[in-house]
């Protein structure tokens, strides 16, 4: 992983999430139900940005919070997920949500972001410093997974939605 933004303090950690999926809300929020299911250039609707998002907040539970196996998580065969490779995984996840109604989608990715808040509101600012993985020498600590799979990437995905509107 590359070097990356580290939170001084547990509120500022949480704040920093809160405002990036405040952020995605307010954009998403004032689409036409046509704005959300236009593909972009590269094929996704706002819509399916945001299942992928809803995706990636339950991996983040399942994967790096409750260390179950990632097949199990994706619901998936154990060959698709052991590579851990996104161009392997990604399609399958897109496929999975393609055809589900935006009320769907805005239901689940609300709902799954209070789940990933509350838990990670329960954890310590101690425990999300600990190192994810035991084994890394690096002992790098498993907030830098979770600001992957929220903060950066909702950042990521919100600049990806404006970029398909203005596209459009």
């Amino acid at each position: 992983m590359e070097e990356q933004w580290m939170p001084g303090s547990k509120k500022e950690f949480m704040s920093a999430i809160e405002r990036e999926f405040r952020l995605l809300l307010q954009v998403v929020e004032n689409l036409t139900d046509a704005q959300m299911t236009k593909p972009d250039p590269g094929g996704w609707s706002p819509k399916d940005n945001l299942a992928h998002l809803t995706e990636w907040m339950n991996i983040l539970i399942g994967v790096h919070l409750d260390k179950r196996p990632a097949h199990e998580v994706l619901k998936v065969a154990e060959s698709v997920a052991e590579s851990w490779d996104m161009e392997i995984i990604n399609p399958v996840l897109f496929e999975r949500n393609k055809d589900r109604s935006i009320k769907e989608v805005m239901d689940d990715l609300k709902q799954v972001y209070e789940q990933v808040h509350a838990r990670l509101d329960a954890m310590s600012f101690e425990d999300l410093l600990a190192p994810r993985h035991a084994e890394d020498p690096e002992k790098r600590p498993i907030l830098l997974w979770i600001l992957g799979d929220t903060t950066e990437h909702f950042l990521e995905h919100r600049e990806t939605i404006e970029r398909g509107i203005k596209a459009g």
